[in-house]
């Protein structure tokens, strides 16, 4: 693996399974059926370990909307092909971060107007800090200092480095 981009560790694995699992005792508490929406690729390592735990039924899907990290200005397609039907369900949006919110807020925006789920909520790994606004209930572990930019547990940099089981600090 090339390490001249891994800068300062963040969260290292043990901190990251216990923010799963702090994700997944809040959705407990919250939700005995949802529909999970995987934002993909980014979302994925998340969504596997988070659903894991999950105590309640829950059905899946995915959407994608292609972005440069931290870009506030995101305006590329957003694919959403849905196999099941989200009208009157309970929807649980997941991906790793929301690092400036531009992305996520265009996705629920558009599923909260293009259906009509029951509720719409948002749960990620961590949150950075200056994101924008985005009105929809948050499901989060931690929430950075910094608005760095991070690689690795789905994060990536230059499409590489989401393999990674921790996630550090990039070093350009």
């Amino acid at each position: 693996m090339d390490n001249r981009y891994m800068g300062e560790l963040v969260l290292d694995e043990t901190a990251i399974a216990a923010g799963v699992a702090r994700v997944a005792a809040l959705l407990n508490d919250n939700y005995h059926d949802a529909v999970v929406i995987t934002v993909v690729p980014g979302g994925i390592l998340f969504t596997a370990d988070l659903v894991r735990k999950l105590e309640f039924t829950v059905a899946m899907e995915t959407i994608s909307c292609p972005h440069t990290p931290g870009d506030r200005s995101n305006q590329s397609a957003i694919v959403f092909h849905p196999t099941i039907d989200i009208n009157g369900r309970d929807v649980i949006v997941i991906d790793d971060a929301i690092e400036s919110g531009g992305t996520m807020k265009r996705l629920v925006a558009y599923l909260s107007t293009t259906y009509a789920p029951k509720s719409l909520a948002i749960a990620t790994l961590f949150v950075k800090p200056g994101r924008i606004d985005i009105p929809f209930k948050q499901f989060y572990a931690y929430e950075m200092e910094s608005d760095d930019l991070l690689i690795g547990y789905g994060l990536p940099w230059e499409n590489r480095f989401r393999n990674i089981p921790f996630i550090s600090k990039l070093k350009r």
